[in-house]
């Protein structure tokens, strides 16, 4: 992993933190205290309509400021590029955490649910609605604080008191409400539903459907109450899925509100009661709630997963240097940029200072499950993955860094598009694997996939 200069003290990564409808976020790292912010870069000059919506989205994020919400730092405008800084999630996104076809434990789904609804609170209370809740959207931050993201697809719903309808057809389509697709809709029911959606794949690890129409098999099954024998509802516990059942109603206005949703029994569960502790006099005190019927061992498969730091952090204030980042990028001329091309070999020098991924530094890579070491060289690896790529008759490109580019479909018939990238510390090779567009459950399918076909040359 690489690094060059931004702009003064601040360091520029060349890993891709994730990738947006208009261009790629990267990692900015201040070279004295190592604060990290990321940056959305827009390539205005290839995306000829991301002005406007640049602009409406930035409007927005710009009034939000909560725990649970991905802060919003400032922008620099030029003419061909913009930058936008955000705070840096280093825990990556939530599909991330949610093992393919089996979900996550129930006390770290459970907290991830509880933190998602004060987030969509706060964003309702100010009148906004989000219309893209999915996993993509969703970044785990310092001490494991689920933060929502990508406020493109943002709008107003309610101004000075009064709520407006919505007609735009916008989201992705397996979270999407059915009414979305059908009519004029409520946002605050509509938005529910997507979360509803998130609740059963980190539950279960799948997705009930590929869009709620009738069209679609396991939907029309949903529609028809034919489906409690099928996946993914037979693996829910009772009171699990008579959260999901209310959740996802197919009447908006009898869908479980936001309020209704933090008061259902499964969300106030205690998952941590399992356990019995002595007394003083010697006696031991039996757990106030017990596994039982109702909750079950909430699912048919083991969830045991590596344990999450799910404590909240100590609320901090924006830090200073941030605002001096954004205060320098205001004033600073376009060609101390790095993503400029410099007209000197003067700035050559000082602007492209490059330093190599090694121990000390490895914590700057964003966290994911999606990447392993390898016994081989940087060769051998790119060739032996091409090959099983060749094998799965997956589409595959490189570019001039080594990068691969990976396409083909999931189970949906839906885009699939993912990264593959070779970066080497202290003499070994890491191979990492990034989403870029599509389904983060099926791409973690495909992950587990090419990394059995490449168990011969992981250094376990």
């Amino acid at each position: 992993m690489q690094a060059t200069t931004f702009v003064e003290d601040w360091l520029c990564y060349n890993t891709t933190l994730g990738e947006g409808a208009y261009g790629e976020v990267k990692l900015l790292i201040h070279r004295r205290t190592e604060e990290k912010i990321a940056c959305k870069i827009i390539n205005h000059q290839r995306y000829k309509d991301a002005a406007t919506n640049i602009n409406r989205e930035v409007t927005i994020h710009r009034m939000l400021d909560h725990e649970n919400i991905i802060k919003y730092f400032g922008r620099r405008q030029e003419p061909l590029k913009e930058y936008i800084f955000l705070e840096y999630a280093s825990g990556g996104e939530l599909f991330q955490l949610i093992e393919p076809d089996i979900g996550m434990a129930s006390h770290a789904a459970q907290t991830y649910m509880k933190q998602l609804m004060h987030g969509v609170n706060y964003l309702h209370n100010k009148g906004i609605t989000h219309r893209d809740i999915k996993p993509e959207n969703l970044l785990i931050g310092e001490g494991g604080v689920l933060k929502i993201s990508d406020f493109g697809m943002a709008t107003l719903f309610r101004y000075k008191g009064k709520e407006r309808l919505l007609d735009k057809k916008c989201g992705t389509k397996p979270y999407l409400a059915p009414e979305v697709l059908q009519k004029p809709y409520r946002a605050q029911p509509s938005d529910l539903w997507s979360c509803g959606i998130v609740f059963v794949a980190m539950l279960t690890g799948e997705l009930p459907w590929a869009d709620a129409t009738d069209r679609n098999v396991e939907f029309a099954k949903w529609r028809k109450d034919v489906y409690i024998s099928e996946t993914p509802w037979s693996k829910l516990g009772n009171t699990a899925l008579s959260l999901a059942r209310q959740i996802l109603n197919l009447d908006p206005n009898k869908r479980l509100t936001l309020e209704q949703i933090e008061k259902h029994p499964w969300m106030k569960f205690n998952f941590d009661c399992g356990s019995s502790k002595d007394n003083v006099d010697g006696s031991v005190e039996r757990p106030t709630k017990r596994w039982n019927s109702m909750v079950e061992a909430e699912t048919k498969h083991n969830r045991d997963t590596p344990q999450v730091t799910l404590s909240q952090p100590i609320i901090t204030y924006r830090p200073s240097s941030i605002d001096q980042l954004i205060n320098d990028l205001k004033t600073t001329r376009r060609e101390q940029v790095c993503f400029s091309q410099p007209t000197q070999y003067e700035d050559l020098m000082i602007q492209f200072t490059q330093s190599p991924i090694t121990k000390d530094n490895f914590h700057n890579l964003s966290k994911r499950m999606t990447r392993f070491y390898v016994t081989v060289s940087y060769e051998k690896t790119l060739e032996a993955l091409c090959s099983v790529l060749d094998t799965l008759h997956y589409s595959w490109t490189t570019d001039a860094s080594g990068a691969v580019t990976i396409s083909t479909v999931d189970f949906m018939k839906n885009q699939l598009i993912f990264k593959a990238n070779l970066f080497e510390m202290d003499g070994r090779i890491l191979l990492d694997f990034r989403l870029s567009k599509g389904c983060g459950l099926e791409f973690k399918k495909k992950f587990l996939k090419l990394k059995s076909c490449l168990c011969d040359i992981i250094d376990k």
